[in-house]
This record gives structure tokens, C-alpha cells and sequence, in this order.
């Protein structure tokens, strides 16, 4: 993937760090957001971001004149060669507009930073304040004593990913339920994603995603009816678990007795991480809301977990689009598969399977991965 990014380019040497973020420099009108986001009504939904980490400026005022340094926390064009093959077998069209004539596609783009509530953090997942402090103090072994000494602190910067988000079409439309909405919550998977392994179907879904979003927008005529799609991409490697573990598991999976097999896909990650999922989608929907989503027409995901936690937030979803069955690689079929028995919708594209059907469905044996002489790990 090719990125360039729609922004004035600065001499770095230029700029100095007394100046950068003093409001009354040129560098940070330079810097300053390019679209408009969020929507009052729904910030008091918002626990896991800061909803006005993007307009600091606006925001913080009399901060700045007392001398506070305060930073933004939410800080182009997409070149795809998926995007590229849906254009020469004609699923997509350029539009000069969205969609150019070079196959690129205009997009919006806000990186998010974590910045947690911890009242309302606590509120979410049914839990005291007093209990929150103490489970994270204890989980990352004393490592912010803050958050036992310090109760007035309410807000807590967790030392975990964040998220980008990428809009296509038409910013109005997001807001606007009478317009059409195409998302996709996506939680990143480096080595499907970037490196194109075919064990999972995260890059294929992604990039099917992506086209979803496009086609969904262009439907609009960009400005004449405006329509739009939104991708958001959560940073929570390996169920966020982590890409060590992930490897791990992909080694149980491949040299366990009986092989890769669909009926054991869950219980290798609860073997080697002692659970299965760390995600919190629950989490999960405090992006949709800063961007003043409150109904989705095609929700690209299959994941029961991600559509329990967007409706249960408030936000209605139409339909749900699955990953089209021819873009699902063959090693991925234990994933796909697996994931359908635990009540991922498949829609009218994937059906659940018994249990002993289940266990028939194979992935690629570890002996296709070593040599003669290589015991190596399988991924």
C-alpha cells in the first residue's frame, strides 16, 4: 500500500521543539486538521478517546494561554493493487473524483490515539472506578501507581495501540442516516495485511472492504446525493494478543496431532495464551460514535462480537456483507470455518458446519513448510 498524504511539507530542520506547538506558530496552522469531525450530541458517549484530541486549539483556549502543552492526540491518496485488478476486470470505475483515472482513491484519513475516562471505562464494563484502578494497576505490575494514589487523575493514557480511520466520499454522509454508510472495523493483522499471508482472510476482507466503501460512495455521485464508507483500523495484533503469541499459536496449529484442523482452531490460542480473545469490543464503537455514526447500511464483517457491540451502543446496522467464498484462501478455510461454528454470519455465503464436519476441514500440513532436514517453525 501507497500512501501520500494531503498536507503542507515543512523543512524539518525548520522547525523547533519550543516552537511546534506554541498556537501562535505557523507550523501549527500548517498542521491543523483538514475535515471537521465529530458531533456534540454524542461525546458524552465517548470514553475511550478524546473526542476533541483533533481540535486542541479550538478546544483548549485559555489552556494554551497559560502556557500548558498540550498535544493532539487525532492527528491523501490510496494506491491499491486490489483496486487496481477491480478497475481492469471492470467491478470498479474511476470517477475522477473518488475513484481518479490513475486508480487511486481520494481519501480522509484521522489517526486516533487511546485516551481513556476511567469513570466511564468502569461504567462500561459494569465495574467501580476504585476496581478498574486496581485491576490495571496490578496488570501491568505497578507500573502507573498513579492510578491507586492519585483518584482526582480521571483520565488514563493506556499504553496500547490506536486506531486509524479512512473515509471515502462524502464526510456529510456519515452523519446523515438517510444517506448510504458502508463500514468496516478492521483489527490489524500485520502479517495478512502487509505481508500477505494466506493462513487468515484478513487482507482479503479488508481489501474486499475497501471496495465495498468505494462502490458504496461512488453510488452517490459524490456530491449530488453523497453517500460514503469508512474503514477503521484498530491496532490489536493477534486478537490482541500480540504477533509473538499469534506465531505461537500458528506453530500449535500446524504441528498438533491430527494437524490444522477447524475443530481445534480456538482451543490452540487458549492452550498457548490462556484465552482466546483480549479485544474488548465493548470499546470498540466510541470511533463510530466521534464520527457521528448512527446507522450503518453495509457493514462488512462477519464478527458477532463487533455487531453486538455497535447495536448495543446504539447504532443500527441494515446488512451484513460476509467475504465473498472465492476470496477466501485455501489455508484459511480452518479460520473461516471455525469461526462460522462460533457464530461469526456467514450469511447466505457460509453455513455452519456439525461437529464432525467441523473436523474435517484441513489446513496445510507442516510438512509443507520444512525442508528434508528443517524442523522449523510454520510461520
Amino acid at each position: 500500500m501507497r500512501i501520500s498524504y494531503r498536507c503542507v511539507a515543512e523543512d524539518v530542520k525548520k522547525i523547533e521543539d519550543k516552537d511546534l506547538f506554541d498556537p501562535k506558530s505557523v507550523y501549527v496552522s500548517l498542521t491543523s486538521h483538514a475535515e471537521t469531525f465529530g458531533v456534540e450530541p454524542v461525546r458524552v458517549k465517548i470514553v475511550t478517546i478524546d473526542p476533541f484530541g483533533h481540535c486542541v486549539l479550538e478546544a483548549f483556549p485559555e489552556h494554551f494561554e497559560k502556557g500548558y502543552d498540550i498535544r493532539p492526540t487525532i492527528a491523501a491518496h490510496m494506491d491499491m493493487q486490489e483496486i487496481h485488478e477491480a478497475v481492469r476486470v471492470g467491478r470498479l470505475k474511476p470517477d475522477g473524483k473518488i475513484l481518479k483515472d490513475t486508480n487511486q482513491l481520494v481519501i480522509t484519513k484521522a489517526a486516533i490515539d487511546p485516551v481513556w475516562y476511567l469513570p466511564g471505562i468502569a461504567k462500561r464494563f459494569h465495574t467501580t472506578e476504585s476496581n478498574l484502578r486496581q485491576q490495571i494497576f496490578q496488570e501491568t505490575n505497578g507500573m502507573y501507581p498513579e492510578l491507586v494514589t492519585r483518584n482526582d487523575l480521571k483520565i488514563f493514557l493506556p499504553p496500547i495501540g490506536g486506531l486509524t480511520i479512512y473515509i471515502f466520499g462524502d464526510l456529510a454522509a456519515i452523519t446523515d442516516p438517510t444517506k448510504q454508510l458502508a463500514v468496516r472495523v478492521h483489527d490489524e493483522c500485520n502479517g495478512s495485511d502487509v505481508f500477505g499471508s494466506d493462513i487468515c482472510t484478513c487482507r482479503p476482507y479488508l481489501t474486499h472492504a475497501i471496495e465495498v466503501c468505494v462502490e458504496t460512495a461512488q453510488q452517490g455521485g459524490y456530491v449530488v446525493v453523497g453517500r460514503a464508507g469508512v474503514i477503521v483500523y484498530f491496532r490489536k495484533e493477534g486478537r490482541a494478543l500480540g504477533e509473538v503469541t499469534k506465531y505461537l499459536v500458528y506453530n500449535l496449529r500446524k504441528r498438533q496431532e491430527g494437524g490444522d484442523s477447524a475443530a481445534e482452531y480456538f482451543n490452540c490460542t487458549q492452550a498457548v495464551a490462556g484465552i482466546q480473545d483480549v479485544r474488548f469490543q465493548a470499546l470498540m464503537p466510541d470511533a463510530l460514535h466521534w464520527l457521528g455514526i448512527t446507522r450503518i447500511d453495509k457493514f462488512v464483517s462477519m464478527s458477532d462480537m463487533k455487531y453486538d457491540a455497535i447495536v448495543n451502543s446504539g447504532i443500527e446496522i441494515v446488512d451484513r456483507v460476509p467475504i465473498p467464498e472465492d476470496l477466501v484462501p485455501q489455508d484459511a478455510q480452518v479460520e473461516i470455518t471455525a469461526k462460522v461454528f462460533a457464530g461469526y454470519n456467514g450469511g447466505s455465503v457460509f453455513k455452519k458446519l456439525d461437529k464432525d464436519a467441523l473436523k474435517q476441514v484441513k489446513g496445510r500440513g507442516n510438512d509443507e513448510y520444512e525442508d528434508d532436514d528443517d524442523n522449523g517453525a510454520a510461520q
